[in-house]
Order: C-alpha cells, then sequence, then structure tokens
C-alpha cells in the first residue's frame, strides 16, 4: 500500500483541493480525516468550478470516498452540498460515499452558540466561521455529542439529547437565548434521518473496505498552523490538523499512512484573526489578493496576503514530519519585480528561527527579510520544471533551501491540467 496525507503547511486555502483532485486518479479511496463543513475545497475542471466542503475531493474522480470519525457532520449542509454537485451532473450514491457511524453531529443550537460566543467577545473574535464546528468537538470531548449511530434506537436517541441539552440549555439561557426542547431537535432531525443513516456504515467496515485498497489519500481541511494544539493558538480551529490525526480520524491506523505531502501557497494568506507577520497592507498586498482571488471558499470574506515566511513554514514542516511538498500559485507571482521571503524574526533585538508561542511577543515581530528578482513572464500552464522561466526556478529552489524539503508538485494555475507533476507518488519514481 501506498498511503499519503495531504495538508496544508500554511492557515488553510492553499490549494489542497486542486492537488487531491490532481492525484486521486492514482488512488483508490479519499478519506477526510478531520474538521467539518468549514473547510473549503475549490476544485476547477474544465469549465467547471466544484466548492467542496465536507465532501472529500476524490468525489469528483468517482473514487470511494470517506468522511472519517474525527470529522464533525452538519447534514443539513452536507445534503446541500450532495444536491449542488448533483445539479453539476455527479451522482454521489452510498456505495461510493461512506460516512462513519461514530462521527458526531453539528446541529442548529451548535451553530447557535457559536455565532452567539463570537458576538460577545467584540474586539477579541477568534474569527470563526460560525457554522456550530467548535460547540460540536466541545461536546465530543464532553462526552455528550449525538453521533450518528445514535440515532438508529429511539430511546438512546432521547437519552443522548437529554443529556445534550441540559448542558446547552445552561448555557443558552446565561446568554439570553431561549431553551430547546428534545422534541425540537428530534424534528430537526426526522427529516433527515435515514438519509443520513443510508450513507452511514460503521468504522470497522470502513477500515476493513479501505484496507483492501491498494492506494489510500487522506485530505487534511484547513491548515497546520491552525492546529488547536500546534497553531497561533488561541486563534485556531477546533481540531487537529496535522498527519497524526489521520490514525485518530480516518477510521485507519497509525502505520497505515507511509507519506506526507504538504501543500504551500507561494506567498501567504490567512483569514479570520491572529498574528500574521508578513501581512501587507498595502498596494502589494491588495495585488496578491486581487491577483490570486483571495477570497474565502466557506466564508466568502477577503484573505490577508502577505510575503512567503519561511519561519513558520519550516516549524510547520518540522512538526508536520513532512520532506515533500506542493508548491502553489506560482502564476500568482508573474508580474512582481522583487519578491521577500521572510528568512527570520526580530523581537527585542533577539533573532528568532520560529514563531513563540507566548501571544504578548507576536506584537512584537519584526519579519527579516530576503529580497529576490521576480521574473515578470507567464507561468500559467507549465507543462514542465524546464518551461519555468530560470528566476521562478531559483525561488522555488530557495524556498526549497529555506524550508529544507523537495517539491514535487507545482500548480502554474487552477485548473487540474495546470500542475507539473515532478514525482509519481505512487511508487516514488522521478
Amino acid at each position: 500500500m501506498t498511503n499519503i496525507a495531504i495538508v496544508g503547511l500554511q492557515w488553510g486555502d492553499e490549494g489542497k483541493g486542486k492537488i487531491v483532485d490532481c492525484l486521486s486518479d492514482k488512488f483508490d479511496a479519499v478519506v477526510r480525516f478531520q474538521g467539518g463543513h468549514n473547510a473549503g475545497h475549490t476544485i476547477k475542471v474544465g469549465d467547471i468550478t466544484y466548492k467542496l466542503s465536507l465532501l472529500p475531493s476524490g468525489i469528483i474522480r468517482n473514487k470511494f470516498s470517506v468522511i472519517g470519525s474525527g470529522v464533525v457532520v452538519d447534514p443539513i449542509a452536507l445534503f446541500k452540498e450532495i444536491e449542488k454537485i448533483e445539479e453539476q451532473g455527479l451522482k454521489v450514491s452510498n456505495e461510493q460515499l461512506a460516512i462513519s457511524d461514530n462521527a458526531c453531529l453539528i446541529l442548529s443550537i451548535h451553530r447557535e452558540l457559536d455565532q452567539l460566543l463570537e458576538s460577545k467577545k467584540g474586539d477579541n473574535k477568534i474569527g470563526t466561521t460560525g457554522r456550530g464546528i467548535g460547540p460540536a468537538y466541545e461536546d465530543r470531548a464532553g462526552r455528550r455529542a449525538l453521533r450518528i449511530c445514535d440515532l438508529i434506537d429511539d430511546k438512546i436517541l432521547n437519552e443522548r439529547l437529554e443529556n445534550l441539552l441540559f448542558y446547552h440549555n445552561l448555557l443558552r439561557k446565561s446568554l439570553g437565548a431561549e431553551i430547546v426542547t428534545v422534541e425540537q431537535i428530534i424534528s430537526e432531525i426526522s427529516p433527515i434521518k435515514e438519509r443520513l443513516l443510508s450513507y452511514s456504515k460503521p468504522s470497522f467496515e470502513i477500515y476493513r473496505k479501505l484496507s483492501s485498497c491498494k492506494n489510500i489519500m487522506f485530505e487534511g481541511a484547513q491548515g497546520v498552523l491552525l492546529d488547536v494544539t500546534y497553531g497561533t493558538f488561541p486563534f485556531v480551529t477546533s481540531s487537529n490538523t496535522m498527519p497524526g490525526q489521520v490514525a485518530l480520524g480516518s477510521c485507519l491506523g497509525v502505520s497505515d499512512l507511509n507519506n506526507t505531502i504538504g501543500i504551500l501557497k507561494s506567498y501567504t494568506t490567512r483569514v479570520g484573526s491572529g498574528p500574521f507577520p508578513t501581512e501587507l497592507n498595502d498596494e502589494i498586498g491588495q495585488f496578491l489578493r486581487i491577483e490570486g482571488k483571495e477570497i474565502g471558499t466557506v466564508t466568502g470574506r477577503d484573505r490577508r496576503c502577505g510575503w512567503f515566511d519561511a519561519v513558520l513554514v519550516r516549524q510547520a514542516i518540522k512538526i508536520a514530519s513532512v520532506r515533500e511538498i506542493a508548491l502553489t500559485k506560482l502564476d500568482v507571482l508573474d508580474k512582481l519585480a522583487k519578491i521577500k521571503i521572510c528568512v527570520a524574526y526580530k523581537i527585542d533585538g533577539v533573532t528568532y528561527d520560529y514563531l513563540p508561542q507566548a501571544n504578548h511577543l507576536w506584537s512584537k515581530i519584526e519579519p527579516v527579510y530576503e529580497e529576490i528578482e521576480g521574473w515578470q513572464q507567464s507561468t500559467i500552464g507549465a507543462k514542465s520544471i524546464e518551461d519555468l522561466p530560470i528566476k521562478a526556478r531559483n525561488y522555488i529552489a530557495r524556498i526549497e533551501e529555506l524550508c529544507d524539503v523537495k517539491s514535487v508538485i507545482i500548480s502554474t494555475g487552477p485548473k487540474r491540467e495546470e500542475t507539473i507533476i515532478l514525482k509519481d507518488l505512487t511508487n516514488g519514481r522521478k
């Protein structure tokens, strides 16, 4: 077996959906192992653009697709997503898509709590999408979450909901919101229960089916810098985005992951609040936003843009044990005469080669930049590394050197075919 995890190495939005789509024809299955519908993966095939949030990107190529036990599932959002891509000509059958029966559900109470809590934070907002992901993960950690398999038995369902609402109604009262009854949640669930159960499979049955696959791809959501443990806490997502989460959220075990490909954007972007040492609030930042079409797939918010931060990326690469990368959106930099890379930080006169976790230091960061000559030629649609301008190759080589990795994929545009594959990832051949 050759099983590969695809994870983002920045704050998400690195182009994971496109890379998974490009590679998935060589894989038998694609598995989502964490996150929820706060992820946004955009895939352009010909003239059609697919926007996925919960569905694994392999669904576009008709691959066996799994929403694993580490994902929190909003069934209403899921079915809207399925209906949308079916309108675009794809069929999503319960033979093609399997959802682990111990995945936890996002309900209306989670969405409402998420939005209520965020609204109370004023200037200290995290920048959550307000879709209930955080509260759903809190309920899972608190052992009160409703799982898909709990829908099968009415007695168990009522017991679970009573326990869940005991906690939520205490919170809702303190926030000035109306209490919710078991009957209200059941009326919310009932119209979609049987349809959801038709996609649901016991996690061990999913394990057995995946074990018979020759090659499996594990598709991460968000990015390593948003990991709830290692990211820019508290401005992070609510799940672990690291490759190690594959062993907990995919229905497979720790020995079933053979390699990890880290996805990097050729510059840096971020949605929402939190530190961003290389952020550009000038005409270059605006250029990157417009040229890169930097608008969040899920949130619709403009992304913050800045120069490539080798300090952050190197840190993410080390803690995620990544040795190979896919570099995306190289073409966005085509028109720039000068390009900068952050190679270190200065804080109170001290040089740092990593981002400290102590939040009070973030506002003091002064990026140390290295300037590189731009290539000012189009790279869009280049088919080989030799097709790229020498200065573009120099930029890639410098990123590899600073981050101690090798590029195995270069993306030169949004379309599936606008991709340079430097290595056969299923057997290791160059």
